[in-house]
C-alpha cells in the first residue's frame, strides 16, 4: 500500500563528525568523539525495561482526551510500556526523554529509521515526525506519501512543554571575532532571502527544486509552507516577525534540557556542559545590527568568498539561502556564497570547527553538545522559532476503553 521513502531531513550531526582534514587534530578529535556520544542512537532492540524512571517532570500542557480518544499522556505511557516510541537519536531525542520523563516514564527509545516504514508496519506506534518532512509523508498521497490522512494523530512538543530549537546559523568564535562585517553581510542577505521565502513558499520550493531538490515537488511545497511556520510562530503560539531573532525563554529552556538529558562519558565535557550559559552558544550583537539595518551596508567584507554546510541535502528546510542566491542578495552584500549540501557523514559542526566552511546550519543541542566537547561554535542567528518534532501516531491504535 504504501511507497517506502527515504525522507531524512536530518543531518547525521553528531552520530559521524567525521573529519574534513582541517585544524587540530587532536582538539578535534577529541570534540568529535564526545559529540558522537551525545547523539549515539538508541538500539534497535526492545527498550530495555530496567532503565530507571526519571524523577522530575517537565512543565507544560497535559491533554485531556476527547470521548473515545485518549490523552496525551495515555498516549504517551501506552507506547512507552509497549517498548514502541521511535527517535532517530541525531538531537532531538532529548525532547523525546523530557516527555517520557514528564509522564514518569524510563527515557528509552526505539532507533527510528529515516523513513517511516517502522510506523507504517505498526512496529513503532509512536513515531518521531518533523512536522515538515515526515509528518507531510505520513499524511499525504503525493509521490512518497503513505496517505494516512486524518487517520493519524500528533504530540507537539511545543504544547507539552519541552521544546528544544533547532535550525539556527552558526560559524566558529575565532571567524566572528575576526570577520565582524562579513558576519553581518551574510545574516543580512540570507534573512532578506528567508522573508522572500516565507512571503511566497510556493515560489521559494521552485527556487529549492531548480537547485537540485532532495524531494518532490509536491512534497517541496508542503516543506515550504510548514516552514514558514515555524519561522513564524515562537514556543508558545506568538507571532514572529523578526526574523532571526534569539528568544532568550527558548533558547534558555533548550539548554536547561540539553543539560538534564545530553550524557557525555568525558568527564571535563559532561562539566563543561553544566557550566555553559547562554553566553557561551550565542551572541546576540550581530543580528541585533543586521536586525536595525535599513540597508545592509556594513562596509566592506573582510572575507568575500564564503561558503555555507547545510544539514541536510537541498530542500526547503534551507530555502532562505536559495532565494537569496537566487535573486541577488549574496552578490548584492559584496558576497560570493557557496551552499554546501548536507547529508551521508557529513557533520556540520565538524566542517564549521574545522574551517572547511564558514557558516553552518544546524540544531541547538548539537551545537551545545559540540562545544562542551571542545568546539569553538557560537549561534549568530536562530532560523526556526519552535521545535518542529512531532509524535505521530494511528487513531485506532490509541482508542479510550
Amino acid at each position: 500500500m504504501k511507497k517506502k521513502i527515504i525522507s531524512i531531513t536530518l543531518s547525521l550531526a553528531l552520530t559521524t563528525c567525521l573529519l574534513y582534514g582541517c585544524g587540530s587534530a587532536e582538539a578535534t578529535s577529541s570534540a568529535e568523539t564526545v559529540a558522537s556520544q551525545a547523539s549515539s542512537v538508541a538500539s534497535s532492540a526492545a527498550v530495555s525495561s530496567t532503565t530507571a524512571s526519571a524523577s522530575t517532570s517537565e512543565t507544560g500542557t497535559t491533554s485531556v482526551g476527547t470521548p473515545g480518544e485518549m490523552s496525551n499522556e495515555e498516549i504517551v505511557k501506552k507506547a512507552a510500556e509497549d517498548g514502541m516510541v521511535g527517535n532517530w537519536g541525531l538531537g532531538n531525542e532529548y525532547e523525546i526523554k523530557a516527555l517520557l520523563a514528564k509522564y514518569g516514564e524510563p527515557t528509552d527509545y526505539l532507533s527510528q529509521a529515516f523513513d517511516m516504514d517502522g510506523f507504517d508496519d505498526g512496529s513503532i506506534e509512536l513515531a518521531s515526525a518533523m512536522t515538515y518532512n515526515e509528518l507531510g509523508l505520513v499524511k499525504n498521497s503525493y509521490e512518497g506519501g503513505y496517505s494516512y490522512g486524518d487517520t493519524v494523530g500528533t504530540i507537539d512538543m511545543n504544547e507539552e512543554g519541552v521544546a528544544m530549537l533547532e535550525d539556527n546559523i552558526f560559524c566558529t568564535k575565532t571567524f566572528a571575532k575576526e570577520n565582524p562585517i562579513t558576519v553581518k553581510a551574510f545574516l543580512y542577505a540570507s534573512l532578506k532571502g528567508w522573508a522572500d521565502a516565507c512571503a511566497d513558499p510556493d515560489a521559494a520550493a521552485d527556487i529549492v527544486y531548480k537547485y537540485g531538490s532532495s524531494v518532490s515537488p509536491d512534497h517541496q511545497k508542503y516543506m515550504a509552507t510548514e516552514v514558514k511556520k515555524l519561522m513564524e510562530t515562537d514556543t508558545n503560539g506568538n507571532t514572529v516577525t523578526d526574523y532571526g531573532h534569539m528568544d532568550e525563554d527558548a533558547m534558555q529552556q533548550t539548554l536547561d534540557l540539553a543539560k538534564k538529558y545530553i550524557s557525555l562519558d568525558d568527564a571535563t565535557a559532561a562539566s563543561k556542559l553544566q557550566a555553559l550559559s547562554l553566553d557561551d552558544i550565542r551572541d546576540t550583537s550581530f543580528w541585533e545590527e543586521v536586525n536595525a539595518s535599513s540597508d545592509g551596508n556594513f562596509g566592506t567584507p573582510e572575507k568575500t568568498d564564503i561558503s555555507i554546510q547545510l544539514k541536510w541535502l537541498p530542500q526547503a528546510q534551507f530555502m532562505g539561502y536559495y532565494v537569496a542566491l537566487d535573486k541577488g542578495y549574496y552578490k548584492d552584500a559584496g558576497l560570493n556564497v557557496t551552499i554546501t549540501p548536507g547529508g551521508g557523514d557529513i557533520s556540520e559542526t565538524t566542517a564549521v570547527n574545522n574551517g572547511t566552511v564558514d557558516f553552518g546550519q544546524t540544531w541547538v543541542s548539537n551545537l551545545i553538545a559540540a562545544d562542551a566537547g571542545g568546539m569553538d561554535l557560537v549561534e549568530v542567528s536562530q532560523l526556526f522559532q519552535r521545535s518542529g518534532l512531532d509524535l505521530v501516531y494511528k487513531l485506532d491504535t490509541f482508542k479510550a476503553e
